[in-house]
């Protein structure tokens, strides 16, 4: 009974490691796994049937069935759909002693009917899986799934290793883009830097990532220089949005040098400075940076910061000294003009952090990063199944808006106008 009851247990823990497996597979595979589904479906059709047949005639061998209406009658070959096919199962009766007559259970007749059941079954299936009910999903699980766990396990390496060729070898040059934001994941301690690009219309693009241990300035311009390769476009300007890593600024300054502006995360700068005050002063402080943030003018935005400033210095120069450091660029939308209209999307790094998120549950199953490429095989198949889920930034309509702001502000418009000429 020992080794009945130790088999049982280790074709469970399979079972469970087979959904596991698969679910890690459902991005690159969702049809070779809704195929591999099929027989599950017929086990729960097969399951289905029985609780009718049970309800009418009783459990199978259970006493006092002698007066009973209706009563098992055996079974004979049938078919349900399946998959969009016909699909061969034995189909158990009963028999109505009052009317004298042999009938099936009426689900099975719902079932021959090829409109979509299998669908729905599926998907329930599959929702057990995305809603981590392993083993309420995996008693479903039979041995003739015929899948085992390393053959599962390389198919998703070989699935996603075309996905991170994919992403990391096609052409950015159709996109206009006019900003891109910049950020960090991390993966197991190392960080993957993610450019996240916004066109003219307020689309969102995952245009690339690069791994590294620190958002160092030399990574961080083979990266940049690596989009631009790829065709990215800055000739008539673009807004970086960052949390204020210096290497990230400085790879920007010098790869995108007269063509790029800055715009700093005032929510990762306010939280900088509140850092440096003592926990009771924290909140206050953090209320006058926000509110200064919002007003709606460079000028009145500037001054309201000085205040701040001064008002600092009284109590901790250490956080004086943090809201001066790239305080400029926190303010770019400002001295754009265009805080009111876009400050909603770009004045904070929320867009890429939203996308990090967005990872973040995909990925999050991976109980164990065990080298590089399969960190940069995840990440680069979650971006593409996210990437066409991507809302468009909040008050895309004024985006038109930012490209001659910025050309104004870097003095690209006679350059561009000459370069006209020239042509």
């Amino acid at each position: 009974m020992k080794r009945i009851a130790q088999k049982k247990n280790e074709g469970k823990q399979k079972s469970e490691m087979v959904v596991r497996q698969l679910m890690e597979g459902e991005i690159d595979t969702k049809v070779e796994l809704i195929q591999s589904l099929i027989p599950l479906g017929l086990l729960h059709v097969g399951e289905v049937l029985q609780q009718e047949v049970a309800a009418l005639a009783g459990v199978r061998y259970s006493r006092g069935r002698e007066g009973k209406r209706h009563v098992r009658w055996g079974q004979q070959p049938g078919y349900v759909y399946l998959g969009g096919q016909r699909v061969a199962v034995q189909v158990p009766r009963v028999r109505d002693r009052e009317a004298g007559e042999t009938k099936f259970p009426e689900t099975y007749r719902e079932f021959q009917k090829p409109r979509g059941r299998d669908e729905a079954l599926l998907s329930r299936l599959l929702g057990g899986l995305a809603g981590r009910r392993y083993e309420e999903s995996a008693k479903l699980v039979p041995e003739v799934l015929g899948v085992s766990p390393s053959s599962v396990s390389r198919r998703f390496i070989a699935a996603s290793s075309r996905k991170l060729e994919t992403f990391c070898s096609r052409s950015l040059s159709e996109y206009d883009l006019a900003a891109i934001f910049i950020d960090g994941k991390t993966f197991s301690g190392d960080q993957m830097v993610i450019a996240l690009g916004v066109d003219v219309h307020g689309n969102k693009i995952p245009l690339g990532f690069v791994q590294t241990a620190t958002e160092n300035a030399t990574v961080c311009k083979e990266f940049l220089r690596g989009l631009l390769q790829r065709g990215v476009k800055a000739d008539q300007g673009i807004l970086f949005v960052v949390d204020g890593a210096k290497g990230l600024s400085k790879a920007i300054f010098e790869v995108f040098s007269g063509r790029g502006l800055i715009q700093r995360c005032q929510w990762h700068k306010r939280e900088n400075v509140v850092s440096y005050l003592p926990k009771e002063m924290q909140a206050g402080f953090r209320r006058k940076l926000q509110q200064a943030y919002e007003k709606p003018t460079y000028e009145e935005a500037k001054a309201a910061l000085g205040r701040i400033a001064k008002e600092l210095k009284l109590i901790n120069v250490s956080a004086v000294n943090s809201l001066n450091e790239g305080l400029e660029e926190t303010l770019t939308l400002h001295r754009l003009g265009l805080f009111p209209k876009l400050g909603i999307s770009f004045k904070t790094t929320n867009c890429i952090e939203s996308l990090n998120s967005q990872v973040e549950r995909l990925t999050r199953r991976v109980s164990r990063w065990t080298n590089s490429d399969q960190k940069q095989r995840w990440m680069a198949t979650a971006l593409l199944d996210i990437e066409p889920r991507l809302r468009k930034v909040k008050g895309f309509r004024d985006l038109p808006l930012l490209r001659p702001a910025i050309q104004k502000e870097l003095g690209l418009v006679e350059t561009i106008k000459t370069e006209g000429i020239a042509a």
